[in-house]
């Protein structure tokens, strides 16, 4: 099969198309024709040899896709060749095809293409996860959730939103801003123009947030414990502007009674992925069905030109996901 190669460790330009095995399904598994699939951060450290794939995982690129079923395990209940589906994998995605777990495998919803399909499994189940699992959000919080414009910043403000939270966010332009205040954030913060701190509080108040989920890391810490109220959780989902505190402030934890957790999903269980799917199929997938969630695409490349989708990226243009369509 045809599949997106890392040539070496390096820049985009390591990228190319050429020839991989094609994935054999246990019989507990599907081999799906890719359609399309997107880009995540992960893809882009792995590229540069910083994020090894888990043990056992395809070293092809790409921790989601949508396509057509194709095989279907001896094992597998419910699913048939030419079937619709989408899900998150642990790689393997830049690929004419991938094999995912029947566990992990979501019926792609009729009012959804398999673009829009693609944009939706590794930021809408990690928003998911962090939002309800760890961070245990209700109706009437008040989140904060940093990168509001990525794609897993559109897909939590989405389902938090959804769940009647009040929801604030940072971002790093007056479109990003903007992209946030549409999905329903009630406060957006431009980063780039000083603290995020003074305006959290303003709409807040004394009470706080009771939830921020972070993807920057050192540079915030001491903003976030700030802004956070009695009881709050900070969920780390990444640590893109470094992992070194310079002053951990301890007393701060213990007054507040403030939880301080750590995710990832790639290197999770499949028994937790799977448990996690059952719960985002049972709470938000009939959410996309009527329109309420929606993916958030900022642009389409067909994967020949993956390097300049690598690029944009990088570069931090995108509103929401970018995705690479497989022919």
């Amino acid at each position: 099969m045809r599949a997106v190669i890392v040539n070496e460790a390096g820049g985009p330009e390591q990228l190319e198309l050429g020839e991989h095995p094609t994935p054999r399904p246990g019989a507990d598994e599907l081999l799906v024709r890719v359609k399309a699939t997107a880009l995540n951060r992960a893809d882009i450290l792995q590229r540069k040899g910083h994020y090894p794939p888990p043990e056992g995982a395809s070293p092809i690129l790409g921790l989601e896709m949508a396509g057509v079923v194709e095989e279907v395990g001896v094992a597998c209940e419910g699913w048939t060749p030419g079937d619709r589906v989408f899900g998150l994998l642990p790689g393997g995605g830049y690929a004419e095809y991938a094999v995912i777990p029947a566990a992990l495998a979501l019926p792609i919803p009729d009012r959804l293409g398999f673009e829009e399909a693609a944009a939706i499994p590794e930021v809408f189940l990690t928003a998911y996860q962090a939002l309800y699992w760890l961070g245990e959000l209700a109706a009437g919080d008040r989140v904060l959730i940093h990168a509001g414009a990525s794609g897993v910043g559109t897909a939590a403000t989405q389902l938090a939103k959804a769940s009647g939270a009040q929801v604030y966010t940072t971002a790093g332009s007056p479109e990003k801003l903007e992209a946030c205040r549409a999905m329903g954030a009630e406060v957006a913060v431009n980063y780039k123009e000083g603290p995020f701190e003074p305006h959290i509080k303003e709409a807040a108040g004394r009470q706080g947030v009771q939830l921020v989920l972070d993807f920057v890391g050192a540079p915030y810490w001491e903003q976030n414990l700030n802004v956070l109220g009695l009881d709050g959780k900070l969920i780390l989902i990444s640590a893109l502007g470094g992992t070194k505190v310079d002053k951990l402030n301890l007393g701060m934890i213990l007054a507040k009674r403030l939880q301080v957790k750590g995710t990832t999903l790639r290197s999770r269980s499949l028994s937790y992925k799977k448990e996690l799917t059952q719960d985002f199929v049972r709470d938000a997938l009939p959410l996309f069905a009527d329109g309420r969630l929606r993916p958030v695409i900022d642009r389409v490349f067909p994967w020949t030109e993956v390097a300049d989708a690598h690029r944009w990226m990088e570069d931090n243009r995108n509103i929401g996901k970018i995705v690479l369509t497989v022919d």
